[in-house]
């Protein structure tokens, strides 16, 4: 395991990238976080802002806000993977989205990079049941979504972060691209099920159409590109396509995914799920 070399962790406080941080300096590694408050600030919106965070990096995670999948995304990750390889990256680990076309359009820049380059396919984390936009669902009682019963294995961030750190700081996983899900598969409504259970709490699922979703959206004061990228997720990328189990966070890490049981129970510990 190298820790020596300077690691940059894009959306270093995010979801994924605090944890990877976190993940590093326990390892003794000092990595960089780019984030717009970070000493050195990283903005996406912002490439004047690339070159001092790239400054003397060797190894870079890159993940890309909002998502992959949203129309800004390639030219971005080509002209931010340029400017790396131009300033001395060595190896590119990139967080990438399960089934989306639009994403594996920037997998495919980054592995013509001519460095070394690994892609993370994560499903649906299990976190953002604690953590974002369905947390507040969550504690009003009821997740209304415009899905049915198709089935996610829905992955912990934890695993993603472990498998991260791995192939940040490991060789071996060169040219490679891993698909990071749960070990079963879920439904929405499972999903929310289990948390009710181990919660004590009436929490229901309500299926909604995409129409009257899109609409309560927008009168929530979302912008239009934000509510047509959730509709995309919502309606292309849960259709069926990543029904499935994959096997990646064993083949980095030689042991299995956390199982969403295990996710819900502890997360119901910290009372976060707990009526304010």
């Amino acid at each position: 395991m190298r820790t020596d070399k300077t690691i940059l962790v894009l959306g270093g406080t995010g979801k994924t990238g605090r944890r990877i941080v976190d993940q590093l300096r326990e390892l003794g590694a000092d990595p960089r976080v780019g984030s717009r408050s970070a000493p050195l600030p990283f903005d996406w919106e912002n490439p004047q802002t690339w070159p001092a965070a790239l400054n003397g990096v060797q190894t870079v995670y890159v993940s890309f806000f909002p998502d992959l999948a949203a129309p800004a995304a390639p030219a971005a990750i080509r002209a931010f993977t340029e400017q790396a390889v131009s300033a001395g990256v060595e190896k590119l680990v990139l967080l990438s989205g399960r089934g989306e076309a639009e994403a594996q359009v920037c997998e495919e820049i980054v592995a013509g990079a001519g460095v070394e380059w690994t892609v993370l396919r994560a499903s649906w984390f299990n976190q953002n049941f604690s953590e974002n936009y369905l947390l507040e669902p969550v504690l009003e009682g009821a997740v209304v979504l415009p899905v049915g019963d198709i089935p996610e294995p829905f992955v912990d961030a934890d695993d993603l972060a472990d498998a991260a750190v791995a192939v940040l700081t490991q060789d071996g996983h060169h040219g490679k691209i891993y698909e990071l899900t749960g070990p079963r598969l879920l439904t929405f409504a499972d999903a929310v099920s289990e948390i009710a259970t181990t919660t004590g709490r009436p929490v229901a699922f309500v299926p909604v159409s995409v129409e009257d979703y899109a609409t309560a959206l927008k009168e929530a004061g979302l912008p239009d590109d934000t509510v047509g990228f959730l509709i995309y997720l919502f309606t292309t990328v849960l259709d069926g396509r990543n029904a499935q189990v994959e096997d990646g966070v064993r083949k980095i890490l030689g042991r299995p995914a956390r199982d969403f049981a295990d996710y819900a129970r502890a997360t119901a510990a910290t009372g976060i799920w707990s009526p304010r």
